[in-house]
């Protein structure tokens, strides 16, 4: 009998959790804790429109303060939950709280990573939350010359804005091009292609070795012996999960909380968001850090802890956008499958294209294609033999 639920966890995931045990007829008392002190936001725009500054700060704000108060829950912003004590069914906050739990949703999201060196020097910025965005901002308004390091999902999106607003911009990353790992080397060339046409310096294929500067960064020692000079640097090297609170508490931890295909990850535990990771009945265990499986995974973890016992088996959707180009990616991709260009060109900025794993389609890349990206949508859930589809969709274009 469920009679108190806990969601740790206050943005996308927290938040979408919240409002499904709602929505699914729990009526009893839930409790939402964040370690942030703001109300649920999205993500998303934080190194877009909140960092380029052509959004207010609030437009982020996922719900009115109506709808959050309209859920009937008691709200602990901006206190962390430090230990789970999964016997006793409780979970301790910094302030030392204790608060007991009949079902728990873990929504803790992931944390960014950090360089081993270089964080204590003044202008070294990481972007995970809404106040490193606005930091990063202010910063940018006195900068002259902006280092990347990293160029995955944060640092493309960032060098992007960055150039946007007129400043300098290098990005760095040891590996051949950027994405790469999100989408293989012929779009990562394509991307690398698209900052250098904006005037970005993409130095790939070579790490970094150390930040440089007395008291306030002055630029980037690189492998290869040269230097960057930069007044600002970001590091964005990737996220890992927040699970440190969960330490010694008996819940399996490995690249996130491990959960089966429920999402749960011990009786009356389930986990979903940035955190988690499931089994996924398709494609095997799986953590995803985009904005839809999020809420999809949130509905669906919240759904099993009520006891309907529903396997959560998307379609992984996931975007991001850089100048003036969106790509979209359903399914897998990544440098691991084959790559196939389908509909389009890349010299005209619009093409399309599929992954398969030599047997079947497992994934579809729109570059400014939105129309044809839900139709190669269909390929993927089909999983349509591989050389049939690559021959069908040429054929029909």
């Amino acid at each position: 009998m469920l009679n108190r639920i806990l969601v740790v966890g206050a943005s996308a995931a927290g938040l979408t959790a919240a409002e499904a045990l709602r929505r699914e007829g729990f009526t009893e008392e839930l409790t939402i804790v964040g370690d942030e002190p703001h109300a649920p936001y999205d993500r998303p725009p934080l190194s877009k429109q909140i960092l380029r500054g052509t959004w207010e700060d609030d437009r982020t704000v996922l719900r009115s303060d109506a709808l959050l108060a309209g859920l009937g829950a008691t709200w602990i912003l901006g206190t962390a939950a430090t230990a789970l004590d999964l016997p006793a069914r409780e979970v301790t906050l910094a302030d030392g709280r204790v608060l007991g739990y009949d079902g728990l949703v873990i929504a803790t999201g992931a944390a960014a990573r950090r360089l081993p060196f270089g964080h204590h020097l003044a202008g070294v910025h990481v972007l995970r939350t809404l106040d490193d965005t606005l930091r990063l901002r202010e910063e940018l308004k006195t900068a002259c010359s902006v280092a990347i390091v990293g160029a995955g999902f944060l640092g493309a999106e960032v060098a992007a804005v960055v150039r946007e607003l007129g400043l300098t911009v290098t990005m760095i990353d040891p590996l051949p091009a950027p994405m790469i790992r999100q989408f293989g080397p012929e779009p990562g060339e394509l991307l690398r292609r698209l900052h250098e046409g904006h005037g970005v310096d993409v130095r790939c294929g070579v790490g970094v070795t150390a930040l440089q500067g007395d008291g306030r960064v002055e630029g980037v020692e690189l492998a290869d012996g040269s230097q960057v000079a930069a007044d600002v640097v970001l590091v964005a090297v990737g996220a890992s999960p927040a699970t440190g609170w969960l330490a010694g508490s008996g819940l399996p931890i490995g690249d996130g909380v491990e959960c089966d295909q429920y999402c749960v990850a011990a009786p009356g535990v389930v986990a979903a968001g940035d955190v988690a990771s499931w089994h996924h009945p398709g494609i095997g265990r799986r953590r995803l850090e985009h904005r839809m499986n999020a809420t999809e995974q949130a509905t669906n973890a919240a759904r099993n802890l009520l006891g309907q016992g529903v396997p959560f088996e998307p379609v992984p959707y996931f975007w991001t956008d850089q100048y003036d180009v969106k790509l979209q990616v359903y399914g897998r991709s990544g440098a691991e499958f084959d790559f196939r260009i389908v509909a389009g060109d890349p010299a005209e900025g619009r093409f399309a294209a599929l992954y398969g794993d030599g047997e079947q389609v497992v994934g579809a890349l729109a570059w400014n294609l939105p129309r044809q990206a839900r139709l190669l949508r269909e390929h993927v859930v089909r999983s349509t033999p591989w050389n049939s589809a690559a021959h069908q969709e040429l054929n029909s274009h």
